[in-house]
């Protein structure tokens, strides 16, 4: 079954390997030019506070082709469950050569069992060698701008993509069995895949642990670097030394706890500063927000959790396939 199966899905495959083949090498080049840049950034500098400046422009340099890759890895489970997992079952069904297979002594489960083994391990192997190599190369921009936590860095390094890719593919899977033709399982795969990459780090994520509430005094320099000030006081893009995840801020408060957006010296300043002067501006009121946040020091912790809760999903639809099959004939 495991040589069947091969000879099935071989042409989808070196396709898939072959791709990621140069891409391998791609990673390996640019790991090594970025790993090279950061200690020779490291090596000009006599102290590391006195580093800031140039790692921060080293940091720039390499961050956009680095956040690339990350999206590119985000869409790679996707892709293995529309492009591998939807046709596996549904291809054999609309052709109706799953007869043949199940005519020759083979049982329906055997059958499954061979092609979710195979192609799932291979899958999860291509997805995890690509995670490998990319936290490796783009380590020292992390290292830099220690944001691990973000949505979409977060999904594409270390662990967290071996389940999306275990899940995706059984998904794909799973739904030809149950839809039985090809491309309305890969329409469908790909919609559910893309609403749980959605809905998983805005609604699950922050909530493995108890977000952590803290007060954080805005400083010139951490003004300096939100993405929106609102005009009456609400912010975004704040980002807090120490490398946490930000899950919920307030509007700016003044040092009595009450939101300054409507009081007339933050108006002033909204009104007649430029952005250069408006972060020094503001900072003299003496504001800061109060944030809920889950600390960096849970990275890992929340790597295993998410990890868990694709697999545990890749069980439950593995067992739906496997009780599919066995009670309503195909």
């Amino acid at each position: 079954m495991i040589w069947l199966t091969w000879r099935q899905f071989r042409a989808q495959m070196l396709v898939g390997l072959g791709a990621l083949l140069l891409l391998a090498v791609y990673l390996v080049v640019l790991g090594g030019q970025i790993h090279d840049a950061y200690d020779d950034t490291l090596a000009h500098c006599a102290t590391r506070d006195a580093c800031a400046g140039p790692l921060g422009a080293f940091a720039d340099r390499y961050s956009f082709r680095a956040d690339l890759l990350g999206y590119l890895l985000l869409a790679v489970p996707g892709a293995i469950g529309v492009f591998w997992g939807a046709p596996l079952i549904a291809r054999e069904l609309e052709a109706g050569t799953h007869r043949l297979v199940w005519n020759q002594s083979v049982t329906r489960t055997r059958w499954l069992a061979a092609g979710l083994a195979l192609v799932g391990l291979l899958s999860v192997a291509t997805v995890g060698l690509y995670s490998l190599l990319l936290t490796w190369a783009t380590g020292p921009v992390a290292k830099v701008l220690n944001n691990r936590f973000e949505p979409a860095l977060f999904a594409s390094r270390d662990i967290a993509p071996l389940g999306y890719a275990a899940f995706a593919f059984v998904l794909g899977a799973t739904l030809g069995l149950i839809i039985r033709r090809a491309v309305p399982a890969m329409a469908a795969t790909l919609v559910v895949f893309t609403a749980l990459q959605i809905a998983v780090p805005a609604l699950v994520r922050p909530h493995y642990q108890a977000p952590v509430r803290t007060s954080v005094p805005l400083t010139a320099e951490l003004i300096g670097r939100l993405t929106k000030i609102g005009t009456y006081g609400d912010i975004g893009g704040l980002r807090v030394p120490g490398g946490p995840w930000v899950v919920e801020t307030s509007p700016i408060l003044d040092s009595a706890g009450k939101e300054t957006g409507h009081a007339a010296w933050f108006q002033d300043c909204m009104d007649h500063s430029s952005l250069s002067e408006l972060p020094t501006c503001l900072a003299k009121g003496n504001i800061h927000v109060e944030i809920a946040e889950q600390p960096a020091g849970r990275y890992w912790t929340f790597q295993y959790l998410e990890t868990a809760l694709f697999l545990a999903l890749t069980a439950l639809l593995a067992a739906i396939a496997f009780w599919r099959i066995r009670k309503h004939p195909v």
